[in-house]
């Protein structure tokens, strides 16, 4: 059904859609290139929310270059769009551009397009193919994928630990487990998700300020604090900026008089404080999470925390992918990975499959997601 030149154009329209990496949440991550004549005639990739479409920027792209799409071929990683969100409908500018054909990598899962803009490029006569490299594509929009048909976002568990899986020392001191290049590499993780969460004992013990510095990025992942006591220092480093990146505490209730003032003291610094209570007085961590897909539209979400509530996490099945980093020590006594309790049997123990591992500069990095 495809050709190697095919194969060859998407691969390119999948490195424009990495471009997008860090930029395009909540949106999804899509690159598109336009061939004529055996030549890229235009390329594009989603610019920040609000700003045009990896199809868009390629047809603009094209014209800028002097060159025509009509009778073209547009390679794109996903879907085009046949709603009207921020932006308009892709699919009405594919159209008007009258390429030949438009062969898409995967469909689109957002329920309010789910094949509407391929029937109506179709209905243009332009010819169309779905599925060119759909694996490689679904890869790169995990968390939009999520959201979109769980409606839940894709939480990734960061695990900085030593050969024999200790995060801390007994006393807490844990900086730094691994070397410069996993840290910096830690950060292509933070800036690729649409939050970063730590819990309350993390900001105490620590006091990280959790953006991204070791990479270059347009745009700050929000920062999240699981606290149900509502304990944040005011002065905690997490808090700082709140303006451009946006912060939320999430406490289990604010019923009274003095969490009411120290949520208001919060606001006042554009903090945001909520209330998502278990039966148990602590944060629903389940209850979080679907509130960020469904009322924030956050597709990934990056998780720095510590053996609580890595514990916390696991147990309550919150986890989609663990990240982690094995420095090549063996520490002895100290902070396990998380707070699990002992298996009864092996025959119940949650299994994970490795989808990755890599050297970084002394470390190893495992990815792992569930079986």
């Amino acid at each position: 059904m495809y050709t190697a030149v095919d194969y060859q154009w998407m691969g390119e329209a999948l490195a424009e859609a990495q471009k997008a990496l860090y930029l395009a949440n909540p949106n999804p991550r899509v690159g598109c290139v336009i061939v004529k004549d055996g030549q890229v005639i235009g390329r594009g990739f989603t610019q920040r929310v609000g700003g045009p479409h990896a199809e868009v920027q390629a047809i603009s792209d094209a014209r800028a270059n002097g060159r025509d799409p009509m009778g073209s071929t547009v390679y794109v990683t996903l879907e085009p769009c046949s709603h009207t969100g921020r932006t308009p409908p892709c699919v009405n500018t594919l159209i008007a551009a009258k390429p030949a054909k438009v062969i898409a990598a995967m469909g689109d899962p957002n329920p309010l397009v789910a094949g509407n803009g391929l029937k109506r490029l179709t209905a243009a006569g332009i010819e169309v193919q779905c599925g060119l490299m759909e694996s490689e594509a679904k890869v790169l929009n995990r968390g939009f994928i999520s959201r979109m048909t769980r409606r839940l976002p894709w939480v990734r568990l960061k695990i900085a630990a030593s050969l024999d899986g200790k995060t801390a020392l007994p006393g807490g001191e844990s900086q730094w487990i691994t070397g410069p290049l996993a840290r910096a590499d830690g950060h292509h993780w933070r800036a690729q998700a649409c939050a970063i969460v730590t819990g309350v004992g993390t900001v105490k013990e620590d006091d990280p300020a959790l953006n991204v510095r070791d990479v270059e990025t347009q745009r700050q992942p929000w920062r999240i604090i699981v606290d149900s006591k509502l304990e944040t220092p005011p002065q905690a480093k997490i808090l700082n900026k709140a303006d451009q990146s946006g912060v939320i505490i999430v406490c289990a209730n604010l019923d009274t008089p003095e969490a009411q003032e120290k949520a208001k003291a919060f606001n006042a610094r554009r903090i945001e404080v909520i209330a998502i209570p278990n039966a148990h007085g602590k944060v629903d961590l389940p209850k979080l999470f679907a509130f960020l897909a469904q009322e924030r539209e956050m597709n990934e979400i990056h998780v720095e925390s510590g053996f609580k509530l890595n514990g916390s996490m696991l147990r309550e099945n919150c986890v989609d992918e663990l990240l982690l980093y094995y420095s090549p020590f063996l520490m002895g006594e100290g902070i396990g990975m998380a707070n699990i309790p002992a298996l009864s049997s092996l025959k119940s123990r949650q299994d994970w499959h490795i989808i990755d591992q890599s050297l970084i500069g002394s470390d190893l990095r495992l990815r792992l997601i569930k079986s």
